[in-house]
């Protein structure tokens, strides 16, 4: 009897409820919502917008962009770009400087494919000074250009693979880039800035065995390219998070003044290589890469389709590279060009690089003006990322390939 008793006396403690018990039993019916039920009633609730500061730190921003995010949920309803955070007054900076001094500067922009760089300020000064590159300085600096081309690519589509959540390409790709750097090094004693193209040729000669171990690179990568398509483009998840995402027409790409691989991606072919030749580029046979979608899908396979065009141009370069000087005559280090002015511009891994260069008749620039393609397609990313995801408007972010050495020039 003693136990019948204890065991309802112990029914009767448990099925009492404590006042814990109590307040949990309130806090559950005030979270009991009533959902709307027509569209009429989804349609007039409302949330409130959320600005979010992206950047300048972040990682994902590729650079010191600091970019405001109106959000609605997870929609992006509009995004101010801000930038300045790298501002270092190149143009001013070319300008206190002789024609020769500012070349190591220009490695400071876009500091992935350097040698480019160095390349449009030197070719606008030949033109300006009406300087003659010798032949095979011209060819050396289409070989050294591509490469350059391809490191930079394969730099970019590592860290879109990053962006999307591959790591795994990102390592394949770098490891690439590096051979590469290896090559400049032997060059020119450097691995990131070069100083290499200098205004009437190059700085040197290629080593001897160079041309052999370039070319023993290029039809390396012709090969492992593919294996790394399948690993990254042809990638599912890869594919399903970049397709119909940061999608632009081509009327909206010449509007924004997109160059390079987003505006390629629209269906414009514009590459400065063809459509304003320079060098022995009329001598080469490749392709000018274009896809018709728009979007961050096509503007990876830009690129990588671009690395493939690239190894075509070195191949053809090395055979047919002559032999001779590798830098015009009675260039002086206090080169005065006449007075006048002059543009020149190349089709950077980026877009298109210009320089605008007027002369007073004196050892230093009156003006330098400098067209730099990351600055000209960052501009388009509110109206690209305009009511998409933000997950996805980070992948449209690193799709455009900006470097704010250059955006901040």
């Amino acid at each position: 009897m003693d136990l019948i008793k204890m065991s309802r006396v112990k029914e009767q403690r448990v099925s009492k409820k404590t006042p814990i018990k109590q307040d949990l039993d309130k806090l559950e019916q005030s979270l009991e919502l009533e959902l709307p039920e027509t569209d009429k009633e989804i349609d007039s609730l409302r949330t409130e917008e959320l600005i979010v500061n992206f950047g300048p730190q972040h990682p994902s921003t590729h650079g010191v962009l600091r970019a405001v995010f109106t959000l609605d949920g997870e929609i992006v309803r509009k995004i101010e770009p801000h930038i300045g955070y790298l501002h270092r007054c190149f143009e001013k900076i070319a300008e206190k400087r002789t024609y020769a001094q500012f070349v190591p500067f220009t490695d400071r922009m876009d500091y992935i494919s350097a040698v480019l760089n160095n390349w449009a300020y030197s070719l606008t000064v030949e033109k300006l000074a009406g300087i003659k590159v010798p032949e095979r300085a011209e060819y050396i600096r289409v070989i050294i250009g591509e490469l350059q081309r391809i490191a930079a690519h394969l730099f970019s589509l590592g860290t879109m693979g990053v962006e999307a959540g591959a790591l795994t390409p990102f390592l394949y790709f770098i490891d690439e880039r590096e051979k590469i750097l290896w090559l400049f090094e032997r060059v020119c004693g450097a691995r990131l800035t070069y100083n290499y193209i200098n205004i009437g040729g190059v700085r040197a000669d290629v080593p001897e065995g160079w041309l052999e171990d370039a070319l023993s690179f290029v039809h390396h990568l012709k090969k492992s390219i593919i294996d790394y398509d399948k690993l990254l483009i042809g990638n599912y998840i890869f594919k399903k998070r970049m397709v119909d995402t940061g999608k632009f027409s081509a009327v909206e790409a010449l509007d924004w003044g997109l160059t390079g691989p987003p505006l390629r991606s629209t269906g414009v072919a514009y590459d400065v290589r063809r459509s304003d030749p320079y060098s022995v580029y009329p001598r080469m046979d490749f392709d000018v890469v274009v896809r018709y979608n728009g979007d961050n899908y096509d503007r990876v396979i830009i690129r990588s389709e671009e690395i493939k065009q690239s190894i075509r141009i070195v191949e053809q370069a090395i055979e047919q590279i002559p032999d001779g000087p590798i830098m015009a005559e009675g260039v002086s280090r206090e080169l005065v060009p006449p007075i006048g002015d002059a543009y020149g511009h190349v089709e950077s891994a980026r877009g298109d690089l210009g320089y605008y260069i007027i002369s007073d008749g004196t050892p230093k620039p009156y003006r330098v003006k400098i067209h730099g393609p990351s600055f000209g397609n960052l501009q388009a990313l509110p109206a690209m990322a305009k009511d998409s995801y933000i997950a996805d408007a980070i992948l449209t972010i690193g799709t455009l390939d900006t470097v704010f050495g250059e955006v901040d020039r």
